[in-house]
């Protein structure tokens, strides 16, 4: 890959690595920039992996063949945290080294270029609340996220010490999260796991799918209740891959109810009266850290997910 000015990478550009070690380091070698410039450019979320689109952070681990994309790192401003009234934002747990907060939809997690919608973190600053000011600027607290279309439970560290173990919890795939989602139809089997990896659509660039050389993702689900033609489901994730409970229930044709995106059907999602995914992140569990303690929080569905249900069960 050609690179005119090692300072300032082209809009978007693909790079296959070609050595093991930390992504900071090995990105550095293989741009022939300072290791301090490929940080910078990791923490400000610019670098992501091709394949799934997450996040590749300072202490990732790479190896020869994996390939990320480097995005427009011009602009050395930090993205603007406002600070804002978020309607529905939920203190479910105030902790001096954490709080845990019921995020409801449409709503980010932090900002992120071309969101131009309402934030956790703005919403935290909003209400007076001080959060760890480890991380990107206007990602400062936040240890994992959300999908804007998904509502539920998210942890942000208020200390520095708790944003270090946090992040490493959700790096090591510690913490317990449940979410429950309605699907359409009924599965079979009814409960079961989904192993099956998870790449980019090749013919959507904001869209994942179910691809041979994906990343792995493994998926356990359990029904909760049934209605013939929607099932209710709880579901835990051995990983933690974009999209992901909503491309495998897609990819069993079973798709998240009211998820238009990735195939649920238009006339169900009307009469459940749902504008977005049935899907909720209803229990976080962790471990506290600064006592080491198993700590354990549950938010309950938020409106418009409970009116869906409760149309199904009138029927």
């Amino acid at each position: 890959m050609s690179q005119t000015n090692p300072e300032r990478p082209a809009e978007q550009q693909q790079i296959e690595l070609t050595e093991s070690g930390r992504a900071d380091a090995v990105l550095s070698r293989a741009l022939g920039v300072s290791r301090s410039q490929a940080a910078d450019w990791i923490s400000r979320g610019l670098v992501t992996e091709a394949d799934s689109g997450d996040q590749v952070l300072k202490s990732t681990k790479v190896t020869p063949g994996t390939r990320v994309v480097v995005t427009d790192a011009q602009d050395p401003d930090p993205l603007e945290v406002k600070v804002e009234v978020v309607q529905d934002l939920t203190i479910i747990a105030e902790d001096p080294d954490y709080l845990v907060v019921d995020k409801p939809v449409g709503v980010a997690a932090h900002p992120s270029p071309g969101w131009v919608g309402p934030t956790v973190v703005g919403g935290l600053a909003g209400l007076g609340y001080r959060i760890s000011t480890s991380g990107a600027a206007e990602r400062q607290g936040i240890v994992h996220r959300l999908d804007v279309g998904t509502s539920g439970l998210m942890v942000v560290a208020t200390s520095e010490t708790a944003y270090t173990h946090l992040k490493d919890q959700f790096r090591d795939r510690v913490p317990a999260k449940t979410y429950h989602a309605l699907v359409q139809g009924l599965p079979d089997p009814v409960d079961g796991t989904i192993d099956a990896p998870i790449g980019r659509d090749p013919g959507h660039d904001w869209k994942f799918a179910v691809l041979d050389g994906g990343r792995q993702a493994v998926t356990h689900y359990e029904t909760l209740e049934s209605f013939g033609t929607a099932t209710l489901m709880r579901v835990g994730l051995e990983t933690g891959r974009t999209h992901q409970i909503r491309v495998h229930f897609s990819a069993m044709r079973h798709p998240l109810a009211g998820d238009l995106t990735y195939g649920a059907d238009p006339k169900l999602a009307a009469n459940l009266g749902l504008t977005r995914q049935w899907l909720h992140a209803h229990q976080l569990g962790f471990q506290h850290p600064t006592t080491g303690e198993w700590v354990t929080y549950t938010s309950p569905y938020p409106h418009d997910l409970q009116f869906a249900l409760s149309v199904l069960r009138n029927r």
